[in-house]
């Protein structure tokens, strides 16, 4: 699927879709783990999912809030439509909610919010499963003195995933400072 031909992408003056370091790193993140289940947060209009689907043989539930969005993604995935589940809600509500567990999640939502997605998603993830989260660093203000009061409440719960993530013996966790920032981290094993 090619960027610019995505149905809704006109609307749109920003579009908040993965950048080419981050697609390359997702991908190859997939044919590594080659998982069979995927969780995606933040659908936007279907891009990344349509990336996640085209490189593993997976199922994939993606979730997005916007009404807009998740009808234009509907149209953009329709060639998946055998092995995509589109959601159309809140993602806390339907983290909440899920009963489901999966083997690796595309975390691309709302920055503000990933802390609160946190534990619910280490719940869901499958041990040796792998948690991606884009956008980690936030234009650079999460690791910066002083941040604009504009940001600081999205720069202040990032910093507290991160940490978060970096505490969990859990988790293995590596940050990588390209583009926006990308965390990758890996559900240790269940020990036996």
């Amino acid at each position: 699927m090619e960027k610019e031909k995505l149905v809704g992408l006109s609307r749109h003056e920003y579009a908040p879709i993965i950048r080419t370091k981050t697609e390359q790193l997702l991908k190859s993140l997939l044919k590594k783990h080659n998982p069979k289940t995927c969780l995606e947060i933040g659908t936007f209009l279907g891009y990344s999912a349509s990336c996640i689907l085209n490189e593993c043989n997976c199922t994939l539930t993606t979730v997005e809030k916007d009404a807009q969005n998740y009808a234009d993604a509907k149209e953009n995935l329709k060639e998946f439509s055998s092995r995509v589940e589109i959601v159309h809600a809140d993602a806390m509500d339907f983290l909440k909610q899920n009963t489901k567990k999966f083997d690796f999640v595309f975390l691309d939502g709302a920055k503000g919010q990933y802390y609160k997605y946190l534990p619910y998603l280490k719940d869901c993830l499958n041990a040796g499963g792998v948690l991606m989260a884009d956008d980690v660093l936030f234009y650079g203000l999460v690791s910066a003195e002083k941040v604009l009061h504009k940001h600081r409440s999205i720069a202040m719960h990032l910093r507290l995933f991160l940490q978060n993530l970096q505490n969990d013996v859990d988790f293995k966790t590596t940050i990588y400072d390209f583009e926006d920032g990308v965390s990758v981290s890996e559900k240790r094993q269940e020990k036996v």
